[in-house]
């Protein structure tokens, strides 16, 4: 019943936000975790996980699955629940009505499980683009060669396609079909660049410009944040209109068999990766840094990435770091927004 970090399942869905309860989210994971420690349908999807990492986020896993009945709408007394369906009701009376959906949809939520969150959340974008623009003044070099480990869908490296208002600045083209606002840093001058490619890779890619797919990929988000659901709204658009190849492949041998292509002299390459750190296995992550390592003296080349430290911080606030090789350079949260550049 106990995981090999000394938590049970139950314990990490009730600790999962602390305790709070100020959004659905906070009740789901509080009800859920009471029906595993009671022996309920809960531990019926979860068995066999028990000794599943944290890193595995099961409890977001299994949020995820749920909503992806209610937005097909196979869950008709739950959407008055959901945010993300126009639902007002009381959250905390939410159980009786997911205890029989779980109990109806065990199998799929089951094999839900297998998958690890996918958010695509495009607002980690403006790490990116403050990243790049360190990495295009580090250089010198404009035109870059993108290439993102972990990449899911893709929507990140649309990074170029999005707009980006600031306090006191903007970038990106004015009819971009999202528009991420609040991302403060003031005094911060995003650099002009052109991405002369772009191409990414993931365990499990998938075409995010189907209905079923785009449906898939709001599943992750919270249903308390229609934000966010805007956001992916309009980077959906978006990849319609600007397709990204996605290989199926795991990252450390991707990124070694991309850096091994020919670029040209005047172009950067850029390995961009965001939140996904704490999914690899370390042996993975450390092969792909030695394939970056080994590249540098073929190619201009940079590392940018979005992720928590990899150590906790002695303050106790867990916030994503902006790493430029191995210097951080500022930090977001984890949906993006608001920037705080160490220097503009």
């Amino acid at each position: 019943m106990t995981a090999y970090d000394g938590a049970t399942i139950g314990e990490r869905m009730r600790n999962h936000f602390d305790g709070r309860t100020e959004h659905l989210y906070g009740v789901l994971v509080r009800d859920l975790a009471g029906d595993w420690d009671r022996g309920g349908v809960v531990r019926e999807i979860l068995s066999g996980r028990e000794d599943a990492p944290a890193g595995d986020l099961l409890q977001l896993r299994l949020l995820a699955g749920i909503h992806r009945i209610v937005l097909r709408g196979d869950a008709p007394g739950l959407e008055p629940f959901y945010p993300s369906m126009g639902g007002t009701a009381d959250r905390y009376a939410v159980w009786p009505a997911l205890e029989p959906v779980l109990r109806s949809h065990v199998a799929e939520l089951r094999a839900g499980l297998d998958v690890a969150p996918q958010t695509n959340e495009v607002g980690r974008s403006v790490a990116l683009l403050a990243g790049l623009s360190e990495a295009v003044r580090r250089t010198g070099i404009r035109r870059v060669r993108l290439l993102e480990p972990g990449a899911s869908a893709g929507l990140n490296l649309l990074v170029d396609k999005y707009r980006f208002v600031g306090d006191g600045w903007e970038a990106g083209p004015s009819d971009a079909h999202l528009v991420l606002e609040g991302c403060g840093a003031t005094g911060f001058a995003p650099v002009e660049f052109e991405v002369a490619s772009r191409r990414g890779c993931d365990l499990e890619p998938f075409d995010a410009t189907t209905g079923e797919g785009a449906a898939y990929l709001r599943s992750f988000i919270w249903p308390h944040m229609p934000e966010r659901d805007a956001r992916l709204v309009g980077a959906l658009a978006t990849l319609r209109e600007n397709p990204v190849v996605i290989d199926r492949a795991p990252a450390a041998q991707w990124v070694r068999e991309q850096l091994a292509a020919p670029v040209d002299d005047d172009v950067l390459t850029v390995v961009w990766h965001s939140i996904t750190r704490l999914y690899w296995p370390r042996s993975e992550y450390d092969a792909m840094i030695a394939a970056i390592d080994e590249a540098r003296s073929r190619m201009p080349l940079v590392r940018v990435a979005l992720e928590d430290p990899e150590r906790p911080p002695a303050n106790g606030a867990w916030v994503p770091q902006i790493e430029v090789d191995e210097d951080v350079i500022g930090h977001c949260t984890h949906h993006g927004p608001p920037l705080d550049l160490d220097r503009p």
